[in-house]
């Protein structure tokens, strides 16, 4: 136990004051009933009660110590049941995404989705955003503040090339230090923006998840599915979401045409490595049940909680006891 106002401890000084107080008194009462049997008195209604007498007194004592006590506002770790849960947005926001295969674009749809994702969730979740290309990239630290996070959603544009690994490692580290825990990466200072995992994973982070919202076409390091074992290391699921056609469409990069086309195999190896799901962005039947699928989990959290209340009532109502046992057993209180 710890307490806010450890210094307020010295009240309880006056506890062994009273008992110093209680004691003396008893010694007076004992000197007075010794006088009056010399003198010839019966003093049998002094001496009637025996130990029942000094019960009140105890009570009385042991009341006012744990209300001086909670003077102090103590604290004690409470492990508690509740429903809360950490939702990751990561955008693939590479020049593929501005392909015009799914109304109006890949982009624009995966915004569309993530909208209506966002608007589904209960404000015991909080949501992150990670925009990803070639590099990954730390644009919203999870809030259940759904205006800040519509607006960074529509923030996004598409960039240059595709690194789904930096996107996952870059969300991981996220989620890490929003719970409070060191970061998870080291990050370089070159322009490739290239992220290697430390060696040890700094903890478990069941409750939370990763949604990944790509086309899937890989083409920068590290590896996804290496940044999707870590993921399942830590405790994290990703669920993807496919934006893009099979047949694909042709896009401008850097005055080239190519062809650019939904990679659902590498997305649903992503997802099953970590025990998510694989969804396709326009299918609402999926939506939907993606939507199901991140509610909040009960997770169990042991935390510092406040405990002055119940110090407080507690010490009042042993005052109470012992004041009515002095009422009925001696017709006044102490």
């Amino acid at each position: 136990m710890t307490f806010i106002w450890p210094q307020l401890l010295f009240l309880l000084i006056c506890a062994p004051l009273l008992v110093f107080l209680y004691a003396r008194m008893q010694r007076r009462r004992r000197e007075a009933a010794a006088r009056f049997n010399a003198l010839g008195f019966a003093q049998g209604g002094m001496t009637s009660a025996g130990a029942r007498r000094h019960i009140p007194a105890i009570a009385f004592l042991l009341g006012v110590t744990v209300l001086l006590t909670s003077a102090a506002r103590p604290q004690a770790p409470i492990t508690l049941p509740r429903l809360e849960g950490t939702v990751i947005l990561t955008f693939d926001v590479s020049g593929s995404m501005a392909a015009d295969d799914m109304e109006p674009t890949r982009m624009e749809a995966a915004k569309a989705a993530a909208r209506a994702l966002v608007e589904d969730q209960p404000s015991s979740v909080l949501i992150g955003v990670v925009a990803f290309s070639d590099g990954g990239l730390s644009v919203q630290s999870p809030t259940n503040n759904k205006e800040e996070i519509l607006a960074t959603i529509d923030r996004l544009e598409p960039k240059r090339g595709t690194s789904l690994g930096n996107g996952i490692l870059v969300s991981l580290n996220l989620i890490a230090t929003s719970h409070g825990d060191p970061s998870i990466l080291q990050v370089s200072a070159v322009e490739t923006d290239e992220q290697t995992p430390l060696p040890q994973p700094q903890g478990w982070y069941t409750s939370s998840m990763i949604v990944l919202l790509s086309d899937g076409e890989n083409n920068q390091n590290p590896d996804p599915l290496i940044g999707a074992e870590l993921a399942a290391d830590l405790g994290v699921r990703i669920y993807t979401i496919g934006v893009g056609s099979l047949a694909g469409d042709q896009i401008e990069v850097e005055g080239f045409t190519v062809h650019s086309q939904l990679d659902e195999g590498l997305l649903r190896a992503v997802s099953v490595e970590t025990g998510g799901e694989y969804y396709f962005a326009s299918n609402e039947e999926d939506l939907n049940r993606i939507y199901d699928d991140l509610k909040p989990q009960l997770t169990i959290r042991s935390e510092e909680m406040e405990v002055t209340s119940i110090f407080a009532g507690l010490g009042f109502v042993i005052l109470l006891i012992g004041g009515a046992l002095s009422f009925l057993w001696f017709g006044h209180v102490p």
